[in-house]
């Protein structure tokens, strides 16, 4: 018996006063569940805040999405081409004029995703938009979020809970938020706001409940509830073992990769260990993969599927 593919929509949940457009994504990559849990959760407190509290006002309206619902079915990274980094105006002409029976898997879920985004847009009157593109990492220790420049992005993404990344956006092409930036979705004279938000490790229950906290921060801060909305959620967002990481870093350096490099992350890594230059962090086909520079480590690649093998910030 084949497997069912999950519904592409999470839950949507629309208030009773006019407010900005949330598009909360989880699973852009199938192995990383912990978004759509949270999400599954968020939806249900929402509903369970209007019943009980006459007082609850919600403004706008929050979508909550699967990026890549095949991959996640199986829980893959992806099936056969990383979704977070097709995202290019090219690409998506070359989809969209291609029949459906030709895509590939992937090119399948960005048609599909790409067709309700933009039916959300045109479902609502509101100028503001938010993208919070939610991820974890397949190490220890990766709480952080990415914004996706040093304005209103940023502004989100301080009150999320973890470090900020400034600069990281940038070194990844392809990207569904560079896409939404760009005004892939709808014209760029009103572009988005847009943050990632890594929430820990693949398997964690705890990846969970900060994505949860993240979505409920993200929502308080753009003014779709009140600052107490909630209070289910209101526990603190507390990283005690990232108490030497500032509030805001800046990206450094990325070593991408491809399959045929073979690379092999050294184990013992965590995300924002710090690293100096010359240390042999992997290797591939050519020998040790030294590090550029010092600095502390991030997203170091532990599993099959990738195309980075780890990042530097300061």
């Amino acid at each position: 018996m084949s497997l069912q593919q999950p519904a592409r929509v999470i839950g949507t949940f629309e208030g009773e006063m006019p407010g900005p457009l949330v598009i909360a994504i989880g699973a852009l990559h199938g192995n990383e569940p912990a978004g759509v849990k949270a999400l599954e959760m968020v939806f249900e407190a929402l509903e369970q805040e209007r019943r009980d509290n006459p007082d609850f006002r919600f403004h706008g309206k929050l979508v909550g999405l699967i990026g890549n619902a095949k991959a996640y079915l199986l829980r893959q990274r992806f099936m056969e081409r990383d979704l977070n980094r097709m995202w290019t105006a090219e690409l998506l002409a070359e989809i969209n004029a291609s029949k459906q029976e030709d895509l590939t898997p992937e090119s399948q879920e960005v048609r599909q995703l790409s067709e309700k985004i933009t039916a959300e847009y045109q479902s609502v009157t509101t100028e503001k938009s938010i993208f919070l593109d939610l991820h974890t990492t397949s190490a220890d220790g990766g709480i952080f979020s990415i914004p996706t420049d040093e304005g209103e992005s940023l502004q989100l993404a301080k009150h999320l809970g973890a470090p900020a990344i400034v600069g990281l956006q940038e070194s990844v092409s392809g990207t569904l938020l560079g896409y939404a930036i760009a005004g892939g979705f709808k014209p760029a004279v009103n572009p988005p706001i847009c943050v990632a938000f890594e929430a820990g490790q693949h398997d964690s229950p705890h990846s969970i409940s900060r994505s949860a906290i993240a979505v409920v921060r993200c929502l308080r801060t753009v003014g779709c509830m009140e600052q107490n909305g909630l209070a289910v959620f209101a526990g603190n967002l507390t990283l005690p073992f990232l108490k030497y990481v500032p509030p805001v870093v800046r990206f450094r350096y990325a070593h991408h990769i491809e399959a045929k490099d073979e690379f092999k992350m050294r184990p013992g890594y965590a995300n924002f260990q710090p690293i100096q230059l010359g240390e042999h962090l992997a290797d591939d086909v050519n020998g040790p993969v030294l590090s550029p520079e010092r600095g502390l480590i991030l997203m170091p690649l532990y599993q099959a599927k990738g195309s980075d093998g780890f990042f530097i910030v300061e």
